[in-house]
């Protein structure tokens, strides 16, 4: 008798670095995006995929703020999870880290389907910083890995289509102002997780919209797709066109025979059934598969070299095998955002579950079996029947509340005046970080702090930078307009606004700091660099014990901008005073370490700054794709890199 599908609470215990606090400095600088393919290329591309590629790219990540707060120092730690659970499979979910599957078990088999990762290691692989790696996760927003891949959604149960219990996430996407969410059940007796998403465009004009489900599996497989071509895309930004399975003399749909991380985005003709697989040795595996509006699939792959083997281990324990990921999207590439008309939507139904067909043999022969097996264990008009039967459940109201999001979703509705069925922000959500701008959103005047932080987060849409023109203009509203007109790329009248705060009595630094980056944007080093002198001097003086934490992570992170400018210009003296200026445990971190090698090196120190390497250190929040150990090494000697320092992921720079 099959088992009444269930979603619990419970706890896995991990071992875990804390991702500590988020970097309050707001993000000014253009978005160093690794995935973007050079001009050069978009010639050689099909005509809607280069405009595609071509649509409302990320500029920035304004009014989200950088997570890099994270350490390397883990300890168990108590994680609250979601179970969803029939007498087939059960599925973890961490609503508390992005909505990530983190396990799907398959009971009958005893086998676990994807890689699960034995520890959670934040790394710098998400838009916005902290990310780890492993389970399903839900990527929305723009290219890479989600902003909310380490943040809380809202979570609650639902009625499912048939009658039983649905797990229903949601939240507010902020750098495109999209809510989305994502509805999780398992049908009584079935073998298939289904996966029920949609994203809503409240606004009154279209908006770029990007969505990939990326689900890592155990890379010793083979990947099965129903495509006979892809498009090839690795770290040197370059995007073509290659046969599949092999090109090259190398049949890349097994992960382990390339050589460096690549990403292979199948491209699945139209009409042909959406789905891709991941089969190990003895033709086990992983399947998923989706309505047809979710048209893209891509396998992304380490490869063998010795910088995607170095960042495996860094995302990881020692002695854990490794992962590739099989992916869905909206598009064909992820280097595309689709156009969401004004007050529409997109909706979509996944299906995940265990699948057994042979996988060696000629490619075609292989993919039709495969397609076979999958059309007999879950046909196709089975997803489709259950998308329709989802769809009449979507507005649903949920009901009891499993966890709690964050309250920019209240705070928009709040501003709006309008209805979400189904994914409710209730005003009782909002926060700390919501409150001046609740403030703003009812008495046009913004709140300033009762006690002495740094400030809180901008808001930079066109409605709250009009509240802001409209405020009464004291310091902290200069500032935060400031922000909110740069991100229009109003940088002159950003500009205007942030040197009117500077008014005697107020906090100068977030201003000069802001002012500091305008200089560095405009090509003007040595005043970017006075004005980062004083505006680390200034936060230096005014620093208070209040709110600890946000002081030292806005000391450690000023602190490092300063250096850094100061160093461009040559002015090694002031950069060591603001050096021994920061706090012993600041300085010991890894960004820091590496920082004092560049110092050292920069005041003819060279023996001294080799030592920094010799003794070891890990930059913890170390950007996907940066080659920066490897560009300092190489200034110091000409002694090959060591292996611990080499993440270097592009053809031409390992060496």
């Amino acid at each position: 008798m099959a088992i009444v599908t269930t979603i619990r609470r419970d706890v896995l215990t991990l071992p875990t670095a804390e991702l500590g606090p988020d970097n309050p400095l707001p993000p000014l600088r253009p978005l160093a995006e690794t995935h973007r393919v050079e001009d050069r290329d978009k010639d050689d591309l099909p005509g809607d995929m280069a405009r595609q590629i071509g649509y409302a790219p990320l500029r920035g990540l304004l009014p989200v703020r950088v997570r890099d707060g994270y350490g390397r120092t883990r300890a168990p730690r108590d994680i609250d999870t979601l179970v969803i659970e029939n007498d087939r499979l059960r599925a973890t979910v961490l609503p508390g880290l992005g909505g990530r599957v983190t396990s799907l078990f398959h009971k009958p088999t005893g086998r676990e389907l994807l890689y699960r990762n034995p520890v959670l290691q934040p790394a710098c692989f998400a838009l916005n910083g902290a990310w780890f790696s492993g389970g399903i996760e839900w990527n929305i927003g723009a290219t890479g890995h989600s902003t909310l891949s380490c943040a809380p959604l809202h979570a609650a149960r639902v009625t499912a289509p048939d009658g039983g219990e649905m797990l229903r996430l949601w939240e507010w996407e902020r750098l495109r102002d999209l809510p989305f969410q994502v509805d999780l059940w398992l049908p009584e007796g079935s073998d298939f997780l289904y996966v029920g998403v949609r994203v809503r465009n409240p606004q009154e004009r279209p908006v770029p919209v990007y969505w990939w489900s990326s689900i890592a599996v155990p890379e010793e497989c083979r990947v099965l797709a129903p495509a006979e071509e892809a498009y090839h895309f690795g770290y040197e930004r370059r995007l073509r066109r290659v046969p599949v399975p092999s090109y090259d003399a190398v049949d890349h749909t097994y992960p382990l025979n390339s050589t460096y991380p690549a990403d292979y985005f199948y491209d699945v003709p139209d009409g042909r059934r959406r789905w891709i697989a991941a089969l190990d040795h003895d033709g086990q595996g992983l399947v998923q598969t989706s309505t047809d509006v979710l048209r893209g699939r891509k396998l992304f792959v380490w490869g063998t070299g010795a910088g995607g083997r170095r960042w495996q281990e860094w995302l990881t324990e020692p002695g854990t095998g490794g992962y590739c990921e099989i992916q869905a999207g909206l598009a064909r590439t992820q280097l595309e955002h689709v156009r969401l008309d004004a007050e529409s939507e997109v909706s979509w139904l996944e299906a995940y579950g265990p699948l057994s067909a042979g996988r060696e043999g000629e490619w075609a022969t292989v993919v039709r079996g495969a397609e076979a097996r999958l059309d007999s264990v879950l046909p196709r008009g089975e997803v489709d029947a259950a998308y329709a039967a989802w769809r009449s459940c979507a507005d649903t109201e949920p009901g009891e509340t499993l966890a709690v999001g964050s309250g920019w979703g209240a705070l928009e509705v709040l501003r709006t005046g309008g209805k979400l069925p189904g994914t409710p922000f209730e005003e009782s959500t909002l926060g700390e970080a919501q409150e001046p701008w609740l403030r703003l959103l009812r008495s046009g005047s913004f709140l300033e702090p009762g006690r002495v932080v740094p400030p809180g987060e901008t808001l930079v849409a066109p409605h709250w930078r009009d509240m802001l023109e409209n405020a009464p203009a004291e310091p902290l509203t200069e500032y935060h307009l400031g922000v909110a007109q740069w991100h229009a790329g109003d940088r002159a009248q950003a500009v205007r606004s942030w040197e009117r705060g500077l008014q005697p009595g107020c906090a100068r630094w977030p201003l000069l700091r802001c002012l500091a980056v305008a200089d560095q944007e405009a090509d003007h080093p040595e005043r970017a660099a006075d004005r980062y002198a004083e505006a680390f001097d200034d936060l230096c003086r005014g620093r208070h014990d209040d709110g600890e934490e946000s002081w030292t992570a806005a000391t450690a992170a000023l602190g490092h901008e300063a250096i850094e400018a100061l160093l461009t210009t040559g002015r090694t003296t002031a950069a060591r005073t603001v050096w021994q200026r920061l706090d012993p445990t600041t300085r010991h971190r890894g960004r820091f370490r590496l920082l004092e090698a560049r110092l050292l090196l920069a005041e003819g120190e060279r023996a001294a700054a080799r030592a920094v390497f010799d003794e070891g250190f890990e930059v913890a929040d170390l950007r996907e794709g940066a080659e920066t150990l490897a560009d300092l090494w190489s200034r110091l000697t000409d002694d090959p890199l060591p292996a611990h320092y080499d993440f270097r992921m592009r053809p031409d720079r390992e060496g």
